[in-house]
């Protein structure tokens, strides 16, 4: 075993690389966004702010290694819980610290900042699945149909009690998140997939029934308490020109933003097509008009290594718990990036998914990044054994 390595040696330099360069990337474009003059305030210097204190957070989640996470991981999924029953039952009027923006009563108001506890939720739910599934193992060493479906049971319900208090925030977007997480520690986890493949085509069916029924049949949906905003961002996705003037102005903007870079893209600061909150949720419109298909381009490869890199970690380790919760990660990171672009290109539905790393947003930001943390400690604390061929190539 090599424990004598060097703090150099043990510091993940390529993932702090990858993160300076987001970092480049999200101050360029929130700048430029600011010249669209939809907000007075200047959103760069705050989030360079959220950057320097995600680094001393990363600073301090190094110090706790993968057994103490693990030990951890029930109490963090506890506290989140909390913060999401607490953000329900808080005074929601005007001027409340839950005031709800765009009817989604997801944030708590202070001067400074507003914080969204489903974001935090997220690496929270990731810690406590991993430990959950990793000490299911544990006790079922042989594993059978039955013990898969007692841990799909358990799965199910660690997943229900944020999912729920998330939809009915109503948050749709960040729902889907979890749900992506889950799906994808699922596939890792070792149940047989003669479980999973029955249970990912049931998922898949209900999901084709419901756009079936969203199209033909919305009064029976809204008799199950579905809001008219919910079929209307179906609508807008499938026809946006036949509601221009209305849920449909976003997408029509951002594909026309998208368009208009070409191929070497306008400049910085040298857009013309006016895009709602393109400094948050549609970011990556302002990165394509500026600096067209190549820049676009440059961003989805910075999110490749990360995702590579990531992934290379995640192989280095030989306990599941790690895995697990590094899977989660990429799932969670992987899903953000899929859905914030696939909105901006009309490739799937608009929902309020920040682009990681990029777009404006505390909460956002440092929630990514929290979970970012805990690689980097797993990474550091991380130890190889002499005959493991990690350690060979080290």
């Amino acid at each position: 075993m090599q424990t004598n390595k060097s703090f150099s040696d043990r510091f993940d330099w390529s993932l702090t690389f990858i993160l300076f360069l987001f970092f480049i990337v999200s101050l360029v474009a929130i700048s430029s966004a600011q010249t669209s003059g939809q907000y007075l305030t200047n959103f760069v210097p705050r989030q360079a702010l959220f950057y320097i204190v995600s680094a001393g957070m990363i600073a301090v989640l190094m110090y706790f290694d993968t057994d103490q996470y693990k030990k951890m991981a029930y109490y963090l999924y506890g506290a989140g819980i909390l913060l999401l029953l607490a953000l329900m039952i808080a005074p929601d009027g005007q001027g409340q610290i839950a005031q709800p923006i765009n009817g989604a009563k997801a944030w708590f108001h202070t001067p400074f900042v507003n914080i969204q506890p489903a974001e935090f939720m997220k690496t929270f739910y990731i810690l406590a699945l991993a430990k959950m599934i990793s000490s299911h193992h544990e006790h079922h060493v042989l594993r059978t149909i039955k013990t898969d479906l007692l841990l799909l049971g358990k799965i199910a319900f660690k997943l229900a009690v944020p999912l729920g208090f998330i939809l009915l925030q109503p948050d749709l977007g960040t729902a889907l998140v979890f749900i992506a997480i889950t799906l994808a520690i699922v596939v890792v986890s070792g149940i047989s997939w003669k479980i999973i493949l029955p249970s990912f085509g049931g998922v898949a069916l209900i999901g084709v029934t419901l756009l079936w029924m969203t199209l033909n049949m919305q009064d029976l949906l809204g008799r199950f308490g579905l809001k008219p905003y919910m079929f209307e961002r179906i609508y807008t996705w499938l026809d946006p020109y036949s509601y221009a003037e209305s849920g449909g102005y976003n997408l029509i903007a951002a594909l026309n933003a998208i368009g208009s870079g070409e191929v070497f893209g306008k400049g910085y600061q040298g857009r013309q097509v006016y895009v709602p909150e393109n400094h948050t949720d549609f970011i990556f419109t302002v990165i394509s008009e500026d600096f067209g298909f190549i820049g676009a381009s440059a961003v989805i490869i910075l999110f490749f290594m990360l995702i590579y890199h990531l992934t290379k970690i995640t192989l280095q380790f030989k306990d599941t718990f790690s895995t697990y919760v590094c899977a989660g990660i990429i799932a969670m990171i992987t899903f953000h990036v899929f859905q914030n672009i696939g909105m901006t290109i009309q490739l799937l539905p608009i929902t309020g998914i920040p682009l990681p790393f990029i777009s404006y947003g505390g909460s956002s930001l440092i929630g990514n990044m929290l979970a970012l943390g805990v690689v980097f400690s797993m990474r550091f604390h991380h130890k190889n054994y002499m005959f493991d061929r990690s350690s060979q190539n080290s």
